[in-house]
């Protein structure tokens, strides 16, 4: 049996895992290019992306960025000094700071999104159909379950064999 350290993948899989650090690679270089032209850094970008979903204090933002919470702290200093995002106290323990992004935080966070060249160019090429299937099986590496299939389904892919699904 083999360990970890001496596991050899077969040229498939070998393949595989280039194709993702490719795409994960140009992924992070629009996005820190879409960044720049918002005047982000691409980890200022990613904070503020992930403010938009929800409000959060320091610890998780440094769980989920994968950073320190010290550079958190700075992060958000320079996004609250431009306005894009505030501190305010949780409801649940007054004590604990949650980051959230603020009305022109969400405007830029959305702004940078949309010019995100990186989901035009690759997805393009794909059908519906095809991009569902990609997210169920990313999914599915992730140990997530595969989302609902939404009762439009059939009726997209017929739409997705007229039209060429783009």
């Amino acid at each position: 049996m083999a360990t970890d350290s001496t596991r050899r993948y077969d040229p498939l899989t070998v393949e595989v895992i280039e194709l993702i650090g490719e795409v994960v690679a140009r992924f992070h270089d629009d996005y820190d290019t879409a960044a720049t032209e918002h005047s982000l850094t691409g980890a200022q970008a990613r904070l503020l992306s992930l403010l938009t979903l929800e409000p959060l204090p320091m610890r998780k933002i440094a769980e989920r960025l994968k950073c320190e919470p010290s550079n958190v702290t700075g992060i958000v200093d320079r996004l609250e000094s431009r306005g894009l995002v505030e501190r305010r106290p949780a409801p649940a323990d007054r004590r604990v700071k949650l980051a959230a992004a603020t009305d022109e935080g969400r405007q830029v966070a959305r702004a940078l999104r949309d010019s995100l060249r990186f989901a035009d160019e690759p997805f393009a090429e794909l059908t519906r159909t095809e991009r569902v299937l990609l997210r169920d099986l990313l999914r599915r590496m992730m140990g997530e379950a595969p989302a609902e299939a939404p009762a439009e389904a059939p009726a997209q892919a017929a739409e997705d064999a007229v039209s060429g699904g783009r």
